[in-house]
Parts: structure tokens; C-alpha cells; sequence
């Protein structure tokens, strides 16, 4: 590995300080940025506010929280949305501890004293790894994005078709109470699917509530909702519902007024 080229940071943590520093001037000098920690709850202070820190190396034993608790701790906080790899240190090599530690999603472990050339090569292996289950969460993100992308274009490809079959929308519909509600001209150019959306935004739904009317995804919805105050040139959700409400025809015409 090329000096000063990690992209990784590592998080260091050991109660001895001496075993700290050693390990960081040593991972310095081999291209990484390291994070010392003392001690557990620093660590965990640590990976919270550095995104960066992707490898945890730290000791089995420590007071207060040991080793895999530490590593379980680091896992909860991250989540499905960051990744990071953690190999553990220790001065007992305990069989029980060592499956343990691999049950509980550590990748690998080094018995002090510690062989510094292997254990570099474990962490670069570690890197390595960690790279992988990155590019995995990023395409999980992605396929996430393509699918809204896919069920939106489905929903506008369904509208143009009801328009290019249907009759044109009618510009009043009955309100509960019977009455005619006017919908301003401005409205004809939306298609049927954001006009549908439109009137439910009016009546003060949510888009939680829309998506579960209309059968369409709450994404879908947001999009329609964003479409609609686009072209009809509204700011926000309230002057749309207040464009569409029965009781208020004299604002109504000043909302729409351009």
C-alpha cells in the first residue's frame, strides 16, 4: 500500500495508553489515519461524530465495556446505513472468547503481543472488504432510487394513457355538501392523476393518507404534489388547498391570479 493513501479511518481503542500510541505511530507511518480512544464510551463518542472511521481495532478486555460489547454497541449505531469492519486484540487467546468475538460479526483477531507486520496485513485485508460491503450498500441505495424512478414513470405513463382515452377532465366536481366546487382554469392542464392528487391536498390530507387512497407509493405522491404547484405556479401545499376550497372562493381567485 502506497503511503498516505487510505480514505479510511481506523479507531484505536485500548485502556493501555502506551499500547494506543505504539499502534497508531505505526499505522500512521503505513498510510492510515488513525483515532486513538482510552476507552470504550470515548470510542463510541468518536464513531458517532467521525463518518470517516471504517475499521475498529481494539483490545477484548477494557473496564466497563469489554471488546465485542464495544463492537456490538458500533453496530446498533450504525445501522443499514454505514458499514465498517473491526478485528479484535487480546492478551488471552480464550477459545470461548475468540468465538464469540467471530459470532459476533468481528472479522479478525491478534493475540499480544502483537506480530505489527501481520496485523497490518489483516487490516489492509479488512480494507479491503470493507470497500466491498460499501459498493453493496451504495448499489442497495441506488436500486432503491431506480425503483421510485420506475414506479413514478409507470403512474405518468398510466395518466397520459387515461388522458389520450378518457374524456378531459371536468373543471367542478360535488363537494359533501352538494355544492358545485369550481376548479380554477388553471387546473385544466394538470392530468387526471395530479388532479386527483391536487383535490386531496385541498380536502387537507397527507401524503401518507393520498398514497393510501390513490394505491400509489408516498414517493409517488410527492412528486405528483411537486408537479402540481410547478405548473400551476403555487408555493407551497397551502396556497394549492386554499386554490381548491369551496369556502374560500374570493382568496381562491387571488391565490390563482397571475
Amino acid at each position: 500500500m502506497n503511503k498516505l493513501t487510505s480514505v479510511v479511518k481506523v479507531l484505536v481503542v485500548d485502556d493501555q495508553p502506551l499500547i494506543v500510541e505504539e499502534l497508531c505511530e505505526f499505522l500512521e507511518s503505513n498510510g492510515y489515519r488513525c483515532v486513538p480512544c482510552q476507552s470504550s464510551r470515548q470510542a463510541i463518542d468518536q464513531f458517532i461524530e467521525d463518518t470517516a472511521i471504517g475499521l475498529v481495532l481494539c483490545d477484548l478486555h477494557m473496564p466497563d465495556m469489554d471488546g465485542i460489547q464495544l463492537v456490538q454497541e458500533l453496530q446498533r449505531l450504525a445501522g443499514k446505513q454505514r458499514v465498517f469492519e473491526a478485528i479484535m486484540l487480546t492478551g488471552r487467546a480464550d477459545k470461548q472468547d475468540v468465538i464469540k468475538a467471530l459470532r459476533a460479526g468481528i472479522a479478525d483477531y491478534y493475540q499480544k503481543p502483537i506480530n505489527l507486520d501481520e496485523m497490518l496485513e489483516g487490516l489492509q485485508r479488512q480494507e479491503a472488504a470493507l470497500q466491498e460491503r460499501q459498493k453493496t450498500l451504495q448499489l442497495g441505495h441506488l436500486n432503491e432510487k431506480l425503483q421510485y424512478l420506475s414506479e413514478s414513470i409507470d403512474d405518468l405513463y398510466q395518466d397520459l394513457d387515461k388522458v389520450r382515452r378518457g374524456p378531459a377532465p371536468k373543471n367542478s366536481e360535488p363537494s359533501g355538501e352538494g355544492e358545485a366546487v369550481e376548479i380554477p382554469a388553471i387546473f385544466n392542464q394538470l392530468s387526471p392523476r395530479q388532479l386527483d392528487v391536487a383535490r386531496l391536498v385541498g380536502k387537507g390530507q397527507t401524503n401518507y393518507q393520498i398514497a393510501c387512497e390513490l394505491g400509489i407509493t408516498e414517493n409517488t405522491v410527492k412528486l405528483y404534489v411537486s408537479q402540481v404547484l410547478r405548473l400551476t405556479h403555487m408555493h407551497n401545499r397551502t396556497q394549492l388547498a386554499l386554490a381548491l376550497s369551496p369556502s374560500n372562493s374570493g382568496l381562491r381567485q387571488r391565490v390563482t391570479a397571475h
